[in-house]
């Protein structure tokens, strides 16, 4: 499972990898509505990710590491949900790796500077899908679990946190 994280939106993409081959399982996002206290946004993610983790029976997860922009505000709101996100992956002891835009795309493109359309239509070909996923976070989701699937045949599980 990959997971792009946010307050108001939290993209997700779940893949199998089997034989070199990948198979799109499922993708979406959390919506958390507008104009509600942090908390609540929080405890609704945290709620639907528990869901989705029990329901497909995640064995292991990827979640887009922060980089600190211009808009600070925006990076705390982002830092508090990969928070409850670690904490609902650890509690279900599932591993998890982290992982930087730059390393995505390299990981999906090729190219670690390539542009967000060039990703998401790779993910499309990559999972045989009829259409670019929408909205983009569930994309973003989608390329993180390929990106941490790639990363797992050279990475050691214990380079995962969880």
């Amino acid at each position: 499972m990959g997971i792009d994280p946010g307050l108001a939106t939290v993209g997700y993409g779940i893949v199998e990898y089997v034989g070199n081959k990948f198979i799109g399982c499922d993708y979406g996002a959390i919506i958390t509505p507008a104009h509600t206290p942090n908390g609540e946004r929080l405890w609704q993610i945290h709620e639907e990710l528990n869901q989705l983790l029990d329901y497909y029976k995640i064995e292991t997860a990827a979640i887009e590491k922060l980089f600190f922009n211009t808009n600070t505000t925006t990076a705390i709101s982002v830092a508090e949900a990969r928070g409850v996100i670690q904490l609902a992956l650890t509690k279900k002891n599932i591993p998890y790796g982290e992982y930087t835009p730059l390393q995505v795309k390299q990981s999906v493109t090729g190219y670690g500077r390539a542009e967000k359309n060039q990703v998401m239509s790779m993910v499309k070909m990559l999972l045989n899908l009829q259409k670019i996923p929408r909205p983009d976070d569930a994309a973003d989701g989608l390329a993180l679990a390929i990106c941490h699937a790639h990363c797992l045949g050279s990475f050691s599980m214990r380079n995962l946190k969880g």
